[in-house]
């Protein structure tokens, strides 16, 4: 049973810390996403993962071996590599049986499966020739093949898709759904493409600047993000952002921002002049009625929407529409909150807060 498990796992370049007490359990056959922007440490923890980096501290166990010290070559894991690490000397077909030939399977049985893996990733026609004759697409292909072409305890896969077109990349993430179904084995996926996580994992792991943020289903992650860097991080486009105060007391408490006043109960602390961060998803931003106003900044049509953006006191609002609807460009337009799809946050700390909200009233602006 190949649980991965990080605990209280650190790693430092000199000064520079890249991870930072992570622990993370990853269950056997479970498909994890690590998210985050460039530099979160999303890479650095797969290559402790695979061996490649050591951690300063903490352990790293994959089942019930700790690896902190084991060689890449004897954790049982197939790493694709943002870079393709491909040998150029040999062809296609050769780089993909690479791993089977090492491990003594015969001829007859390596070719079969290059062949299937072949056909899965669309490469039968490239099988005899040398890496430098493909495209960058194909040889990260061919890079994703050789992993496949085994059956591993972990696969570990650092961005695999990022050089492959749009077309093959939406046909890949299927097909990479269908591999991990089949073969029933773990699978840690790096990504900075959040429609990747969301579409691909079971759980996420966001993670920011060395440290994890919120580990949960794509679901919750969206709908339930744990603080505000979650809650702009997921989403395109990302949630909207006011920021106001609380006011009041108990069951007469409100939030109050530039133009707007909202009813709101906070579970557990709350003093009031709290500082405090509202959001709001741009499919919860209504169009159309409400109490209201905003006047439309930019119309963009993406032909199975519109996307528009609204001027608002105190900063702006994102939100869709259908494709017909009809703006334009400085004119007024009343809008509405989905209040039970409304999320606040901590304005100092940026965690999320348990809320209830009410129906938003204009106010005087702040």
């Amino acid at each position: 049973m190949a649980q991965v498990r990080f605990e209280k796992v650190r790693k430092a370049f000199g000064q520079a810390v890249a991870v930072e007490g992570l622990d993370l359990s990853i269950d056997h056959g479970s498909f994890v996403a690590l998210l985050g922007p460039s530099g979160c440490g999303k890479t650095t923890t797969l290559r402790m993962l695979a061996g490649l980096e050591f951690p300063t501290s903490g352990t790293i166990s994959i089942g019930d071996r700790v690896v902190n010290d084991v060689a890449p070559g004897k954790r049982d894991i197939a790493m694709v590599f943002q870079s393709y690490a491909l040998y150029p000397h040999m062809s296609v077909g050769e780089n993909i049986a690479y791993p089977l030939k090492k491990h003594g399977v015969p001829r007859a049985a390596r070719e079969e499966k290059v062949l299937q893996v072949a056909r899965t990733l669309q490469l039968e026609h490239l099988l005899a020739r040398k890496p430098r004759q493909l495209s960058g697409g194909q040889q990260q292909r061919v890079a994703l093949g050789r992993a496949l072409v085994r059956n591993p305890q972990v696969f570990l896969l650092d961005e695999p898709l990022s050089n492959l077109d749009a077309k093959l990349r939406a046909h890949m993430r299927a097909e990479l759904i269908e591999l991990h179904r089949t073969v029933g084995q773990t699978f840690v996926y790096v990504t900075h493409d959040q429609l990747e996580a969301m579409t691909m994992s079971d759980r996420i792991a966001v993670m920011r600047e060395g440290v994890l943020q919120q580990y949960a289903p794509p679901r919750e992650v969206y709908d339930r993000p744990a603080n505000l860097f979650v809650a702009g991080f997921i989403g395109t486009p990302s949630m909207n952002v006011l920021f106001g105060e609380l006011v009041g007391e108990g069951p007469r408490m409100q939030i109050r921002a530039p133009a707007l006043a909202l009813p709101v109960s906070v579970r557990g602390d709350a003093p009031r002049g709290r500082r405090v961060a509202l959001g709001v998803r741009p499919e919860d931003v209504l169009l159309g009625a409400g109490p209201l106003e905003a006047r439309v900044r930019l119309v963009e049509p993406t032909g199975y929407e519109t996307i528009i953006v609204l001027d608002v006191p105190g900063g702006s609002l994102v939100t869709r529409a259908g494709p017909d609807v009809a703006l334009r460009i400085g004119e007024s337009v009343p809008y509405d909150l989905r209040a039970e799809r409304l999320h606040l946050f901590d304005g100092d700390s940026e965690i999320r807060l348990e809320a209830e909200f009410g129906r938003a009233v204009a106010s005087a602006a702040a």
